[in-house]
């Protein structure tokens, strides 16, 4: 799903890839950065609100994940500007563009938190494989490349996640 975030202005650029790819490319980095964003606030939402047995574990897991989520959020935005693009990562857009469900706000146990957060990351995860596949196809080498180093640890985070509900 490509967003009609921001795809009505580029900045002049001398970037070789054509400018209907580049609007193409940064509606959908803007709708990633949404999510991320997104993402990030629902996972220090577990952070700070998980209770139970495994509160610490959780805890510090929950807050490593968010400053990875963090992280991602820049290498998104600053590729939408180096493609010549407006980079539109407002709180207020996050919680409007998000493709992810409302965070459970009833959540307090480590298993609530723990699924919550596994089926966050299983959409988010998806739309990360989507955008691969979209960016690929468009001829966008590098912000597919993007997309896949994400991914890999998106990934990694839902199995840590899944393990903990077996």
């Amino acid at each position: 799903m490509v967003s009609t975030i921001n795809k009505t202005q580029l900045y002049p650029s001398r970037i070789d890839l054509p400018k209907d790819c580049r609007l193409e490319v940064t509606g959908l980095l803007n709708q990633t950065l949404a999510a991320t964003l997104d993402l990030k606030t629902q996972t220090k939402q577990a952070h700070w609100n998980v209770r139970g047995m495994n509160f610490y574990q959780l805890h510090e897991l929950f807050d490593e994940m968010a400053a990875e989520l963090e992280e991602y959020t820049d290498m998104v935005a600053e590729r939408v500007t180096a493609l010549a693009g407006k980079a539109m990562g407002t709180a207020r857009i996050a919680a409007s563009k998000s493709i992810l469900p409302e965070y459970p706000l009833d959540a307090i146990s480590g298993v609530e938190h723990v699924t919550a957060l596994a089926d966050r990351y299983a959409v988010y995860g998806k739309h990360l494989r989507e955008a691969i596949d979209t960016t690929d196809e468009m001829g966008d080498a590098d912000t597919a490349d993007l997309y896949t180093e994400i991914s890999r640890t998106i990934d990694l985070r839902l199995w840590f996640l899944e393990a903990h509900l077996v």
